[in-house]
């Protein structure tokens, strides 16, 4: 810059400045800009650091431009919560890192409030529903209950055949039970978790016991049920039509008992005293109900009763004999699956979950259903039937009657379970 030059710049500025406060000078930002627009070319301008934003302040300012705005204007307060309308109590500091500076030179001369810039939008501020980031609440799951980008139950594709094909050998000769007998509303979901290693090691097992396929015999093989029954519960209760789970822990372990439904027991087969204990509970909710004389529960099966066992078989007369080889993880999936579909097909029809009631008699019942999301399912928990523990709990729990006014209140008269229908459905 010239002598003269220099002299006409500080001639100009002296008396747009003279006499005035520095809270007045942004006014006249705008004429000195333009003395300097007129004498020095922006390409001969010099931009000191000071004046460049940080990276770190380019995250939460839309521009140079908004930010000098914010400054000058009296009618934009950067530090109001805009959530409650109130501003914070001020935290003296100069430091850069918590978005704060000293005023410079250039920020008092910030532009001048026009009319355009009075009603500027402010940049809204990051929240949790705005930053892109989105974290589940703690049980996992959205206000509505479903997991986010979950697929429509009745839109996910599933061929048998081509599932089959897919197999190595060993896998066909291991999974043969799986792909023969397992319901398909329930195979479509859990086809990748039967190719798991864990799933695999307990089907070596199994071998080892002599289940190989559905033809086997429960006599021969001393295992319960009938390799054919180990999922009939898969068969009898549809995914999407699931409504109530009943947990159980073994299938009974003598002869002709076990039929792939936890407490239910064949025709012809007496009635075991955990389920007369579950009949006399339901007489005391419901007085017209009369106790059948057998225990086949597969009417409820086909209302929408899921009758699930922890462990999915067992070793003729030794209880037990069958925990810890996989199953637990196995059913602790399936369980997963009907919090994602459980009720699918109920009420709207949505093709998603919409909660359904779990009755977890027992501590090792309650483990099983502990993560589960208490708003969106109905979860009942009580003393275990069994003649040993039912007085300490289980009776007068409420708990058929509970069921059936939060199914009412979910999926309107029709979601109800109609628990003195004990007749298998023709």
């Amino acid at each position: 810059m010239s002598a003269r030059t220099a002299r006409h710049v500080s001639s100009r500025v002296s008396r747009e400045f003279n006499g005035r406060s520095p809270r007045r000078l942004s006014v006249h930002y705008h004429r000195i800009s333009d003395a300097f627009s007129t004498i020095i070319p922006s390409e001969n301008r010099i931009v000191y650091m000071e004046d460049l934003e940080s990276p770190s302040s380019q995250a939460t300012v839309a521009s140079k431009d908004e930010k000098l705005t914010t400054i000058a204007s009296s009618q934009v307060d950067p530090d109001r919560d805009e959530s409650t309308n109130k501003k914070p109590k001020p935290v003296p500091s100069t430091s850069t890192t918590n978005g704060k500076r000293q005023r410079t030179l250039f920020d008092m001369l910030g532009s001048a409030p026009s009319q355009a810039s009075d009603t500027r939008s402010k940049k809204p501020k990051l929240t949790a529903s705005s930053s892109g980031n989105d974290k589940p609440s703690a049980a996992g799951t959205q206000p509505s209950g479903q997991s986010p980008g979950l697929q429509s139950l009745n839109s996910i594709p599933f061929s048998s055949t081509e599932y089959v094909a897919s197999l190595t050998a060993d896998q066909k000769r291991l999974l043969k039970l799986e792909c023969e007998t397992m319901g398909k509303s329930w195979l479509k979901v859990l086809k990748d978790e039967i190719r798991k290693p864990y799933f695999n090691l307990l089907k070596e097992f199994l071998w080892k016991e002599g289940v190989h396929g559905p033809d086997d015999s429960a006599e021969d093989l001393k295992v319960y049920p009938a390799p054919r029954n180990i999922y009939s519960w898969s068969n009898y209760t549809p995914l999407g039509k699931v409504r109530v789970v009943m947990i159980g822990q073994d299938p009974y372990h003598g002869p002709g008992q076990a039929h792939g439904l936890c407490f239910s027991v064949p025709h012809g087969v007496t009635t075991p005293p955990s389920l007369r204990n579950i009949y006399a509970e339901i007489k005391a909710e419901y007085e017209g109900f009369v106790p059948p004389k057998h225990g086949n529960l597969t009417a409820w099966a086909e209302a929408g009763v899921l009758m699930l066992n922890t462990c999915l078989t067992v070793r003729a007369r030794t209880a037990g004999s069958h925990q810890g080889k996989g199953w637990e993880q196995f059913t602790d999936r399936v369980i997963e699956v009907v919090d994602r579909y459980g009720g699918a097909n109920l009420g709207v029809k949505s093709g998603l979950g919409q909660g359904v009631v779990f009755l977890a008699w027992g501590s090792w019942a309650a483990k099983r259903v502990a993560k589960l999301n208490k708003t969106k399912h109905l979860i009942l928990s009580s003393a275990h039937p069994s003649p040993l523990s039912a007085s300490r709990g289980f009776f007068g729990n409420g708990h058929f009657r509970k069921a059936n006014d939060w199914l009412e209140g979910r999926y309107g008269p029709d979601g109800r379970v109609d628990w003195s229908q004990l007749d298998p459905v023709i």
